[in-house]
């Protein structure tokens, strides 16, 4: 009897003793801390709480960079206004480095460097479409400037939602904005509102609703969604949907860190920040439109709160009105701020496309 049963139980203690090597390492490496990453990178993004941020950039960031790197590298991501920066510093502490990777507001780096603003003035692009031809256009030129001036490199540029005229009394025209005050984000903003004989208000992004509240401005203009996200809509009740700009912004890394990464993590972000880009183009395109729907209560928002705007489109007159302050308006001023290399630069570039040629020794 007992040869019997061993015979039947030595084949199960053979496998037994063959499987428990695995069994232990299995067991040691569940009970194992994993791995530390090789490199962890430093990221300071865009504005928080908007779409582009949260879906987008951060993601990318703080969780697909070690997903794809099969966890190599990691990196820790926080928005410029979260992290008490101001957004005219970006370059400047990136080109130091003490931000290696970091999101530039276009029009914030615009008022030191003018010629970074070349892409996204107002009044300058009425659509995405042409918004990408003229920053194809540029991008080069663009590319240079920040390797020359600021030893950075350009990883990606991202738009956000177009951004349109917010007021709190009726606005169907642009010639309705004479005599208000009104909030804008830059340079090119202010000239444009100027030349509807409106007075600009420099205001920062998270002050806005603050501001409009105060009577410091009855107009503001911003991103159609991101003006719904900040709850614009609760203090306006007229949206002018005319797309005044769009609101770039840099990706753009440190030299010398850059140089420091190893070539596999190098590589890895030169595939998947053209996707990146993409991505963000594409949902700014989106939320151009689903932020009207929201701001208005309409069909198309996707957003649990909706709003109660008036929403006016520009007509045939209203376009012809853009192009000319921009002809005449914006881009002499732009030209006066940014100098002869600018003449030079606009006319190589954009001239052609803008149908509006620079003046000015070249």
């Amino acid at each position: 009897m007992i040869p019997t049963l061993l015979r039947l139980v030595r084949p199960f203690v053979r496998t037994l003793s063959l499987c428990m090597p695995l069994l232990v390492a299995a067991a040691v490496q569940a009970a194992s801390p994993p791995a530390a990453p090789e490199l962890r990178l430093r990221v300071v993004g865009g504005l928080a709480g908007i779409s582009q941020y949260t879906r987008y950039e951060r993601r990318f960031w703080a969780e697909d960079l070690a997903r794809l790197s099969g966890g190599r590298y990691s990196a820790s991501i926080v928005p410029f206004n979260e992290a008490g920066l101001a957004a005219q510093d970006m370059l400047n502490l990136v080109r130091l480095g003490v931000i290696p990777i970091g999101t530039v507001l276009l029009s914030q780096a615009a008022v030191e460097d003018p010629d970074l603003g070349m892409a996204d003035m107002a009044g300058q692009n009425p659509d995405v479409a042409t918004l990408r031809r003229t920053l194809e256009a540029l991008r080069p030129s663009m590319a240079q400037i920040l390797h020359e001036r600021f030893g950075a490199r350009l990883l990606a540029v991202y738009i956000y939602p177009a951004q349109m005229l917010f007021c709190q009394r009726p606005i169907a025209h642009l010639a309705d904005l004479a005599g208000r005050r009104v909030r804008v984000s830059g340079m090119s903003q202010a000239d444009f509102v100027q030349a509807l004989k409106a007075t600009p208000v420099f205001t920062e992004f998270a002050d806005i609703v603050a501001n409009v509240q105060a009577g410091s401005a009855e107009c503001a203009v911003t991103g159609s969604m991101s003006g719904h996200s900040l709850g614009l809509d609760k203090v306006t009740r007229s949206l002018f949907t005319m797309p005044i700009s769009w609101g770039l912004a840099l990706a753009v890394v440190n030299e010398q860190s850059w140089n420091s990464y190893p070539p596999a993590l190098q590589q890895l972000i030169d595939a998947q920040m053209p996707k990146l880009e993409a991505a963000v183009w594409a949902e700014s395109a989106r939320e151009t439109e689903v932020g009207v729907a929201c701001n208005t209560g309409t069909e198309g928002c996707d957003r649990a709160r909706k709003g109660g705007m008036v929403a006016s489109r520009p007509t045939a007159e209203d376009e012809a009105r853009r192009r000319e302050i921009f002809a005449r308006r914006v881009v002499p001023a732009w030209m006066k701020r940014c100098g002869a290399s600018c003449v030079t630069l606009w006319n190589r570039t954009l001239a052609a496309q803008a149908g509006v040629r620079a003046q000015g020794p070249e």
